[in-house]
């Protein structure tokens, strides 16, 4: 069994895309055209971290409800955990990129870690390589 994607609501396709891909470095497993099921165009589009099995659906919010959770998906609480295996390169080219971080990174016992937003405002971690055990 394998957890295959995740939905993460975006108030813009291609602004979600240019984050996740070119600054997360992200690919872009696809880009299709949809319809929502009463008959409106929409798209599909998925991006994966390269060597990733589980991937993201990028759904543009749909109506107000949708809209309203745009940033706030996991209620101010990091929803993500995003691990590289250099923190150090990691962290640096994504500051360099605007990447709005919120936390200063620090050791865990768990690793090197750092708190950032995406493009939507949802709360990530940035996990270096986990401790030899």
């Amino acid at each position: 069994m394998q957890l295959e994607q995740v939905a993460l609501i975006v108030e813009d396709y291609d602004r979600a895309i240019d984050f996740f891909v070119d600054v997360l470095g992200f690919d872009l497993v696809e880009d299709s055209p949809a319809l929502t099921n009463d008959g409106r165009a929409k798209r599909w589009v998925v991006v994966r971290p390269p060597g990733s099995r589980t991937a993201l659906l990028l759904a543009r919010a749909d109506g107000d409800r949708q809209a309203r959770a745009v940033g706030e998906q996991f209620a101010g609480r990091v929803g993500f955990f995003l691990r590289v295996e250099d923190f150090a390169d990691s962290y640096a080219r994504l500051r360099r990129a605007g990447v709005e971080f919120v936390s200063e990174p620090r050791h865990e016992p768990y690793g090197d870690v750092v708190v950032f937003r995406d493009i939507a405002g949802n709360r990530w971690d940035l996990l270096g390589p986990e401790p030899e055990r």
